[in-house]
C-alpha cells in the first residue's frame, strides 16, 4: 500500500517540460518545467477562487435581491404593481386610440353605418328574460323621481341649463335642455345621413360668429384637409357637436365653453365646401343626430 501511495506521489511530482517555438524555424521561443501535481493544484486554486468571488458578489451585492429566495418581498410587490400599472395604461391607450378614431371618423364624414335591424347583432326581444322588480328597486325609482320633480320645481336654475344626467333614456334627457343655435340663418342643405352627411349646413352673411350650443370642453380645435377649421365641443349625455369650414378659431382643445359662447367666425375653408356656410353636427357616442330635431335655425 505504501508502494502503491509513493508511486502515486512520484507520478504526480514527476517533472515536464512545456516547449513552446515556431512551427517553420523550430526556434524556441519559451520553455516551462510543470508537473502533474502543480497543474492540479493552480486548477483548484482557481476554481476555489472564482467560486469565492461569485459567492461574495451575490451575498454582498443587489444582485441577490433577484434570486426568489432572498429577494426582498416589498421589491417583487413593487415590480408587480409596476407591471399592472403598464397593463392598465396600455388598455386606456387602447381605449384612447379606439376614441379618437372615433372622433377622426366623425370629423372626416367617414362613419361607419350600424347594422341593419336584422343582422344577428340585434337581440331578439322574445329571448329576452323578464326580471321582477324587487321591493328596492321600487324604492330606488320612487327616490329618483322624487329628486326629479324636486329638480324641476327649482326655479334659481334656468331651464336651458338643465338637463337629466341620469335618465335611463338619452334621447328623452336630450330632448330636455336647451340647444342654442349655432348661427342664424338659412338651411342650405339638410341631413341625409344616406348620402353620409351627418349634419346641417347653414349659410349666414361674412364675419357671423358661430356659437356654442351647449355648456362643454373643447374636443378638437384645428385645421383638417377636408373640413378646413374644425372645432369640436364635449357636452354631457354623451353629446359632441362639430363645427366646420370655419375661417377663424376663437377657442383652442381644452378649453371649457358655454351655451351661447362665440366659438368661431363663418368661412369657407377646406375641400368640401362651394361658400361660406356653417356644417354643423350632433352626435351622441357613434350615432349622428339630425339637429333639427332638437334646434331652429331660422
Amino acid at each position: 500500500m505504501e508502494e502503491q501511495n509513493e508511486s502515486t506521489l512520484e507520478r504526480l511530482s514527476k517533472q515536464y517540460r512545456l516547449v513552446i517555438m515556431n512551427n517553420e524555424t523550430f526556434e524556441e521561443k519559451g520553455s516551462y518545467m510543470l508537473t502533474p501535481l502543480n497543474i492540479y493544484l493552480t486548477v483548484s486554486s482557481v476554481l476555489v477562487l472564482v467560486a469565492v468571488l461569485v459567492f461574495l458578489l451575490f451575498w454582498f451585492t443587489p444582485i441577490h435581491q433577484y434570486h426568489p429566495k432572498f429577494g426582498d418581498e416589498s421589491i417583487r410587490e413593487d415590480v408587480a404593481t409596476l407591471l399592472d400599472e403598464v397593463r392598465d395604461l396600455e388598455e386606456r391607450r387602447y381605449a384612447d386610440s379606439v376614441l379618437m378614431d372615433g372622433y377622426r371618423r366623425m370629423i372626416s364624414g367617414d362613419v361607419v353605418s350600424a347594422p341593419a335591424e336584422g343582422s344577428e347583432q340585434f337581440l331578439d326581444p322574445d329571448s329576452l328574460e323578464i326580471v321582477e322588480r324587487i321591493a328596492e328597486d321600487e324604492e330606488l325609482r320612487q327616490a329618483v323621481e322624487d329628486d326629479r320633480t324636486i329638480g324641476l320645481e327649482d326655479d334659481r336654475e334656468p331651464p336651458r341649463r338643465r338637463m337629466v344626467n341620469y335618465s335611463p333614456d338619452r334621447r328623452r334627457s336630450i330632448s330636455q335642455a336647451y340647444f342654442f343655435e349655432p348661427v342664424k340663418g338659412s338651411i342650405s342643405y339638410g341631413f341625409r345621413p344616406a348620402e353620409k352627411h351627418y349634419g346641417v349646413d347653414i349659410t349666414a352673411p361674412k364675419g357671423t360668429a358661430i356659437k356654442a350650443t351647449l355648456d362643454g370642453v373643447v374636443l378638437f380645435s384645428d385645421w383638417t384637409l377636408e373640413t378646413g377649421n374644425t372645432l369640436s365641443i364635449q357636452h354631457d349625455n354623451g353629446l359632441i357637436s362639430f363645427y366646420k369650414h370655419n375661417s377663424v378659431l376663437l377657442k383652442k382643445s381644452g378649453e371649457k365653453v358655454r351655451a351661447g359662447e362665440a366659438i368661431a367666425i363663418i368661412g369657407n375653408t377646406g375641400e368640401l365646401t362651394n361658400g361660406p356656410h356653417l356644417h354643423f353636427e350632433l352626435w351622441q357616442g357613434q350615432e349622428a343626430l339630425d339637429p333639427t330635431d332638437y334646434i331652429t335655425f331660422e
